[in-house]
């Protein structure tokens, strides 16, 4: 039985309490709400109900069950009616079972309000005069549907919008991959803009360290699905937008599933296994792709137009970078600011091609730097022999990583041993937290590009923080052919003690 549901039909007390019953509950509280006859002076004739049932079901759930485990209820449950109700119709009914009076009285208080305040259900009142428009129950504020106060004036103002782009935009279908720094900024500047359908996808839960660049998100969201979090907080915001939200890992059979039908998708995740993914399902759907990436102070974006024969990430790396190459935010850190900046970069471009504005991103990427503000553009186009080629089909296996490339020694042993210490992280790491031995300092992205002298006479072992970026430089060195060359096994982090 569901602690927390909606029904259409009259509500029966009787029958909902019954399976509440338990020996050892001593206390016993219930709650009915009904429709009243008046408001605020006004005759009511009678009253509708609507919800955004899937999320609003599922924090109903939340509420109920953490009001039974703050004031040790032994059964409790909520049930709310959608439609249309007369007057004196219970609209809501909450019974709670507990053993005591107190505790069963506090859960019960605790569950109508949270449900007030939490759940996203509106209703409109019908007077002998006329209606109240929808109203959210959550605050009493005007529902902002398109027929009740969201207002799209100033969009449509703009003579390449009008009337007839607003309705393309209600039209549109964006699916989203990645609900964090990036999904932050585009969900709500897509369901602001109007979009009508948002796929919300990400299978991550909200923590304490995403919320500086995550303002989609507050406190009272960390543990919860990313996805889930997101499409309650899109539903308040702008209720006329579907919001469908997929708390899963975006894999092969995920992006065969959603990408194909859709107007557009936008990658908003941080490791570059998702992001060929994406771009690899929009080729094959023939759907554009809006994909962005972000590195401490800096990001880039790029626009791949499979439906117009433009180019994609394989033209320039047919193979996807391996992630730990470049260091994602929580290894190499990020301003909060970059990540919202980027977004809206992003949803402007999927605004631009949605209706057809000028200036739209073709075999490009545009460069931007926060640190010294600026934009570059640089082409990026379709490789000549592609033909197709771009597409590496979802679900075909990538090559094994070569094995054996972490050494455990520490690192003052493999000094002694004879290694070549070649540390690759970035100078502001290195003036934080100096290597502990003698070595080189050649930074990720020189040594790429080939910076590392060779030196046939000794092996190489490289270091980063916490072995991660470097073992995926070894294992790209040893990929080209440079066979002596480990990585420092947990990083600098895992030598605390080492000798």
């Amino acid at each position: 039985m569901s602690r927390f549901a909606f029904t259409q039909a009259p509500i029966d007390a009787s029958s909902l309490a019954e399976p509440l019953a338990h020996d050892g509950a001593g206390g016993y509280a219930t709650f009915e709400g009904r429709v009243r006859d008046e408001n605020e002076g006004r005759e009511v004739v009678d009253l509708e109900y609507e919800a955004f049932e899937p999320l609003a079901i599922a924090e109903g759930e939340r509420i109920v069950e953490a009001a039974m485990r703050r004031h040790g209820a032994t059964a409790a449950r909520c049930v709310h009616r959608l439609g249309r109700l007369a007057v004196g119709e219970t609209a809501v009914w909450v019974g709670v079972a507990a053993p005591h009076r107190a505790e069963a009285f506090a859960a019960c208080r605790e569950i109508i309000d949270e449900v007030k305040h939490r759940v996203p259900i509106w209703k409109k009142e019908r007077y002998a005069g006329g209606d109240s428009g929808w109203v959210n129950c959550r605050h009493g504020d005007a529902c902002h549907r398109p027929e009740a106060g969201f207002d799209y004036s100033r969009q449509q103002a703009l003579p390449e919008v009008g009337a007839a782009g607003q309705a393309r935009l209600a039209a549109a279908r964006v699916v989203v991959v990645g609900a964090g720094g990036l999904g932050s900024a585009v969900l709500p500047s897509l369901a602001g803009a109007g979009i009508g359908e948002l796929v919300v996808v990400d299978h991550d839960r909200v923590e304490g360290s995403n919320l500086p660049r995550q303002p989609l998100f507050t406190v009272a969201d960390i543990g919860r699905s990313k996805a889930e979090a997101a499409a309650l907080r899109l539903a308040a915001y702008n209720p006329g937008v579907r919001v469908t939200a997929l708390a899963r890992r975006f894999d092969a059979a995920l992006a065969a599933e959603v990408v194909p039908g859709a107007d557009a998708v936008v990658d908003c995740t941080d490791n570059f296994a998702t992001k060929f993914l994406v771009n690899d399902a929009a080729m094959r759907a023939g759907v554009p792709a809006v994909l962005a990436s972000v590195y401490q102070y800096e990001g880039q974006l790029q626009v791949v137009r499979a439906d117009q024969g433009g180019s994609c990430l394989r033209c320039q790396w047919p193979e996807a970078t391996r992630d730990g190459l470049v260091g994602n935010c929580e290894q190499a850190g990020v301003l909060g600011p970059v990540p919202a900046l980027l977004g809206q970069l992003q949803a402007t471009e999927v605004l631009k091609l949605l209706l057809d504005l000028p200036g739209q991103l073709r075999d490009e990427v545009l460069l931007v730097s926060l640190l010294e503000p600026g934009m570059r553009r640089l082409a990026a186009p379709r490789h000549a022999g592609c033909a197709g080629g771009c597409v590496r089909l979802p679900g075909e296996a990538a090559p094994a990583p070569p094995a054996g490339v972490d050494l455990g020694l520490p690192l003052a042993a493999a000094v002694r041993a004879g290694y070549r210490i070649v540390d690759i992280r970035e100078p502001m790491e290195c003036a934080f937290e100096p290597l502990p031995v003698e070595g080189e300092s050649v930074p990720l992205g020189r040594l790429l590009d080939g910076g590392l002298p060779p030196d046939p006479e000794r092996p190489v072992l490289l270091v980063c923080a916490h072995g991660v970026r470097s073992r995926a430089a070894a294992e790209f060195l040893r990929a080209r052919g440079h066979t002596a060359v480990w990585s420092l096994e947990g990083g600098l982090a895992g030598q605390a003690g080492a000798h």
